[in-house]
């Protein structure tokens, strides 16, 4: 739990470099699992719904722990970050008018995104040793640079695994051999259904009975994102930016933008981003404090809820799941593709900076603060801090 708060408190730059700091820190230094463990929980989480690296953490703690230390490293992980973006946004009209606080955001962005490109090349690395993984990752980034529609990240995931298994695996083996359902109890796979559809259903119920519930309006909107978001972060934001942006008015564009800034500034899990949102919607619609706070609430716990049901019941039997060599063979093609989501993230991250050299300074140089030293990332962000008071 020492090292799980630890680390809550020092990891910035999104799911992406949240991953790389996992395999240094849990992996290379205190030995929790194995490389290959974390490589396959990375795999697993990038398949599921939900944060990918809340669900990698909450999966390393089952395996070292079981089901208590998963739960009490969820909310470790998770609290801290969303209880300041809900300050955040109860002081928004404060935050947002500091002149210093936007030149601090903006010497952080590039130091951020410099720590994407540093996960995105130690990715590449590791997984990057075939042809049939080259191909797969150059196709990902390319489709998602053409299409930019968060759906394309669930199929082209799906692809990934189906090419590279396909190829992989040789006609002669039997995967059926493997009884995959061996420690599968069936009601697990009840209750786990059943608790997804009853919290679809209570929203939708109480929806129509209590139009002027926006708690619960607001519960079913985040929990149906938390079904539908595949890639983590990167696809969180701009689908929130539609949803309750431009389509139902529940914040300003200034609003999204700087709470975004703020998340980007903040150590934790990118989906804390949603407390902000939460709290700033029902501040909008004159629900006072009381009503913010029950707003960050209701983000955190329906954007995480699916994953975190999903990631504590399908960890139990995963050991027997990877067993099928079809199954095994599809987690290099599934990487090779989040390789290419990285590649697209720090695209679309540096695309904003234009003519903005400095930008590109600050980005590179803490690349190579990350990649040529022992440096840590929090180090990095405070480098960026420093130099957002003197400028």
């Amino acid at each position: 739990m020492r090292d799980a708060l630890v680390y809550t408190f020092t990891t910035f730059g999104g799911p992406q470099a949240h991953v790389a700091i996992l395999l240094r820190e849990f992996v290379e230094k205190r030995g929790y699992i194995t490389e290959s463990e974390l490589m396959e929980l990375n795999a697993l989480s990038q398949v599921l719904p939900g944060p990918s690296s809340t669900q990698t953490l909450i999966g390393i703690a089952w395996k070292v722990g079981g089901l208590r230390l998963a739960i009490i490293t969820f909310f470790i992980w998770v609290i801290p970050s969303a209880a300041i973006m809900c300050v955040a946004a109860i002081s928004y009209k404060t935050f947002a008018s500091s002149g210093k606080t936007e030149a601090v955001l903006r010497f952080i962005r590039p130091a951020a995104v410099g720590i994407v490109a540093y996960a995105a090349v130690t990715f590449a690395q590791k997984f990057i040793k075939t042809k049939v993984s080259a191909y797969l990752s150059i196709g990902s980034l390319v489709a998602t640079l053409i299409l930019q529609n968060p759906y394309a990240f669930p199929i082209l995931i799906l692809l990934g695994g189906i090419i590279s298994s396909a190829l992989e695996t040789q006609p002669t083996e039997d995967a059926l051999r493997t009884r995959l359902y061996a420690n599968v109890n069936p009601k697990k796979v009840g209750y786990f259904i059943g608790i997804l559809l009853f919290f679809a259903a209570l929203g939708a119920l109480i929806n129509r009975t209590s139009p002027f519930s926006l708690p619960v309006r607001l519960f079913e909107n985040f929990y149906r994102n938390g079904i539908l978001i595949f890639g983590g972060g990167q696809v969180l934001v701009p689908l929130m930016y539609t949803e309750f942006v431009e389509l139902k008015h529940y914040l300003t564009n200034a609003e999204f933008l700087s709470g975004y800034a703020l998340q980007q500034a903040l150590p934790g899990p990118t989906f804390s981003f949603t407390s902000f949102v939460g709290a700033i919607t029902l501040g909008n619609r004159g629900y006072g404090v009381a009503g913010q706070i029950i707003g960050s609430l209701v983000a955190v716990i329906g954007i995480n809820l699916p994953g975190l049901i999903l990631i504590l019941f399908i960890v139990p039997f995963w050991e027997d799941l990877k067993k099928i060599t079809r199954i095994r063979n599809s987690l290099s093609g599934i990487n090779a593709v989040a390789v290419g989501f990285m590649a697209t993230a720090f695209i679309l991250l540096v695309a904003p900076f234009g003519t903005n050299w400095m930008a590109y300074l600050i980005m590179a140089g803490a690349f190579c603060l990350l990649y040529f030293t022992k440096i840590k990332t929090p180090i990095v962000i405070l480098i960026g801090v420093v130099l957002g008071l003197i400028f």
